[in-house]
């Protein structure tokens, strides 16, 4: 789905991405396991998230897990919610850690289309790659472009692992630049 504001992806990020996601897909499971939880660490102190609601990403195949960071905010007592595709828009629907979810394409899940539909004030976006400018390469539909634009003002946290990092994503005007990006190294501010 492309738009004069948001044209379909480059040939230069599409390369990045395809390399950036073999890089990811090589690591170890274990490895991920354990930098999955000092991403947790490091995200539940960031100073993002006095506030909510927070939204966050059903993971897939080699994504960093934000279940862990979602149920200890859920424990602080925020309110949470999840991503779904809906028409070509991602919109935020309530959820909370256990509550059932359903399949949502894309190979991810997402909550029931009874719960109701929730505006984040935080939101946690999975990477492909990125930059230390906060700028990311996701899987190529522009959803979260999307969602970064309509949703301002909010704060946005990246996070992924230290393999995935790249020199410069090639952004474009519509690309919108994260507030932080979380690894299992390091905490970046960015912007």
């Amino acid at each position: 789905m492309t738009d004069a504001a948001f044209p379909a992806p480059s040939p230069r990020k599409a390369a990045l991405r395809a390399q950036a996601l073999a890089r990811r897909d090589a690591l170890d499971l274990d490895d991920r396991l354990l930098w999955d939880e000092a991403i947790t660490e490091r995200a539940l102190a960031l100073p993002a998230f006095p506030q909510g609601p927070v939204s966050a990403y059903w993971p897939m195949r080699s994504e960093a897990d934000p279940r862990p960071i979602l149920e200890a905010l859920h424990a602080r007592g925020l309110p949470l919610c999840l991503p779904a595709i809906v028409a070509g828009r991602m919109l935020f629907r309530r959820w909370a850690p256990w509550e059932p979810i359903v399949p949502g394409g894309f190979g991810t899940l997402v909550p029931r289309v009874d719960e109701p539909e929730v505006r984040p004030a935080v939101l946690i976006v999975p990477l492909a790659a990125f930059d230390r400018r906060g700028y990311r390469i996701g899987y190529g539909k522009g959803y979260y472009d999307r969602a970064l634009t309509e949703l301002q003002p909010l704060a946005t946290v990246g996070i992924g692992y230290g393999a995935q990092e790249i020199a410069a994503v090639p952004d474009e005007p519509h690309d919108r630049s994260l507030d932080w990006i979380v690894t299992e190294k390091e905490t970046i501010r960015c912007g």
